[in-house]
């Protein structure tokens, strides 16, 4: 194998596939990059075997094609440090040795046989759908904070995937809270649903920023395939039943308190900072027009309020939340205000933004209460 490429170009490649690479693997193949190189396409991949990712890009010139596998973090390492620049790679099989060279200078690295990387077989492709790129990381960015990680309830740590003929909805929760994001413009040919992994996830988040072409999801029971731009992501999807989390969403809570997201979001972070730290409770109580933010720890005599306006003109309800939790959902909703729906201090809150970006899009955020001691 012989051919010559970008510097940069062929780094920003590597960047993006090492996304997957664990920092311990099972299998030392899976330490290194998997170049396959054809008449006019190089193509590298690099796993976990949970997920894999591959690439594709045009050599500038090829002499010879051929396949072989690259050690990962020692090929990245040194294109860093080069500025962009023509580079010729070879390999000799018969030595094992990858060569770089440029104008001034080279360098080698052992190759391993592309035999030896595993094969990982696409889904069979039962279901399919398309996003936009905006739409995928959207919703990604609104969910992927709330997935939960818990190793006797595997089912809770992905999004859930939950398609249906008139919206899709991406659903994460790790029992302490809960975010639904749905979009009425997707829809999917039939009823179908999947959970997606908390690390293609985030692989996701990090390369769709760059993607502008539509993203192709084709999955089946134990597979997911993402097609979109230059890149091929498989991954093992989560198996077993997602909580039917449409039941624990109040429909009918009375009590509507309107507030300024950002503001009511900076009070929580302030004044959290002197509640207890093992159980970082918060004291939020709603008023006439006013919500009253509070937390003290007895143990070290500190303790913090403060006060600000909102649109209410219910009965007073004094409720306890962990800070983190409700800054995290206030960080993470759109819009300028956000709508706190409750019934009683003893049941989830609903929170909700005023405005969306789209139409055809709508977020919601449970959040389960603490008990208040005195």
């Amino acid at each position: 194998m012989k051919f010559v490429v970008s510097s940069s170009e062929l780094l920003g490649r590597l960047q993006s596939v090492s996304r997957v690479i664990a920092s311990k693997n099972t299998l030392p193949i899976l330490d290194n990059f998997l170049f396959e190189l054809t008449a006019d396409e190089l193509t590298i991949t690099a796993s976990d075997l949970e997920t894999t990712l591959r690439t594709t890009m045009k050599p500038n010139q090829v002499m010879e094609e051929g396949s072989v596998a690259i050690p990962a973090r020692i090929l990245t390492d040194s294109l860093k440090e080069f500025p962009e620049q023509p580079l010729t790679l070879e390999f000799n099989k018969e030595q094992n040795i990858i060569e770089f060279t440029w104008a001034t200078g080279k360098f080698q690295v052992p190759g391993f046989p592309a035999e030896d990387y595993p094969v990982v077989s696409q889904p069979e492709g039962i279901h399919s759908i398309t996003f936009s790129p905006e739409i995928l990381l959207e919703g990604i960015n609104r969910t992927l904070y709330a997935v939960g990680d818990e190793e006797l309830r595997p089912v809770m740590n992905g999004i859930f995937f939950d398609l249906k003929a008139d919206a899709a909805n991406m659903v994460a929760s790790d029992s302490h809270k809960l975010v639904c994001y749905t979009r009425t413009d997707i829809k999917a040919a039939e009823d179908t649903s999947f959970i997606l992994p908390k690390k293609p996830a985030n692989v996701l988040k990090s390369l769709l920023v760059k993607i502008e072409e539509d993203i192709t999801i084709s999955y089946d029971n134990t597979n997911a395939f993402f097609t979109f731009g230059a890149f091929d992501m498989i991954c093992r999807l989560v198996e077993g039943n997602y909580p039917a989390y449409r039941s624990v969403i109040p429909q009918s809570n009375p009590n509507n308190i309107v507030a300024d997201r950002l503001e009511l979001m900076n009070a929580v972070r302030r004044v959290s900072v002197c509640s207890n730290q093992a159980t970082n409770l918060i004291k939020l109580l709603f008023s006439a027009n006013q919500i009253f933010v509070s937390a003290q720890d007895l143990e070290f005599r500190i303790a913090a309020q403060e006060r600000l306006t909102c649109q209410y003109d219910g009965p007073a309800i004094e409720m306890g939340f962990k800070s983190i939790f409700l800054a995290d959902i206030l960080a993470n909703l759109p819009g300028t205000e956000v709508n706190i729906a409750l019934s009683d201090p003893s049941r989830v809150g609903l929170i909700t933004p005023i405005t969306t970006d789209s139409e055809f899009e709508e977020t919601c955020a449970l959040i389960m209460p603490m008990m208040i001691t005195q």
